[in-house]
């Protein structure tokens, strides 16, 4: 005898990362979600624009985690900063953090903030990006000392933690989606989990 058909579960959600900046900011939602490393090579290709970089490090990052969860709605973001056209990645040293803080000091400096789901065993692929423009103060060699000594973000693209002490280093910050520049844009990603049928809120 069959048996009634039952209603198909939500599937799973997976973050393609293992950066605390999104695995906090995806709690907001109130959704359940694990975490997985991509494993992903993120070395630029030699004239990649910063936004196109970004784009490509997102979807990547989600299709190396959803080749191993291709049940799961995966989520990957890549955020690269843009320095009139030249990409500004994760400092990772304090030497490289100073660096790049000088450049920037003075100026205005795109943060791309790329998003990509995909859910592979629907076909499922949505992606999108997030722009912030931010304006960096004129900066002294003594304040980016203090700064990087008190913050140390060598893991954050360009060096500085907005939503930390960092937002002492800068003048403006214009944006439509406002935790995109900490690193995962939500108000983009409640609409695409949403297209991919996912109930947020």
């Amino acid at each position: 005898m069959n048996q009634p058909a039952t209603p198909s579960s939500t599937p799973p959600l997976v973050l393609g990362s293992t950066s605390v900046y999104r695995r906090e900011l995806l709690q907001r939602l109130g959704l359940a979600f694990t975490t997985d490393k991509p494993e992903v090579d993120e070395t630029p290709r030699p004239g990649e624009a910063p936004s196109a970089l970004a784009q490509r490090l997102a979807l990547a990052k989600a299709q190396a985690v959803a080749a191993r969860h291709p049940q799961a709605i995966v989520i990957g973001s890549d955020q690269v900063a843009n320095l009139n056209g030249q990409p500004l990645g994760k400092p990772g040293t304090h030497e490289r953090a100073v660096t790049q803080l000088r450049a920037m000091s003075g100026q205005t400096v795109v943060f791309h903030t790329a998003l990509a789901v995909v859910h592979a065993d629907t076909g499922l692929l949505l992606q999108d990006m997030a722009d912030v423009r931010v304006q960096f103060r004129d900066l002294s060699d003594a304040e980016i000392e203090r700064y990087l000594r008190a913050e140390r973000p060598y893991d954050c693209a360009g060096a500085a933690k907005s939503e930390g002490l960092g937002i002492a280093l800068l003048a403006r910050i214009d944006n439509d989606d406002p935790s995109a520049l900490i690193g995962l844009p939500l108000i983009r990603t409640c609409a695409m989990l949403r297209q991919a049928g996912l109930q947020v809120p």
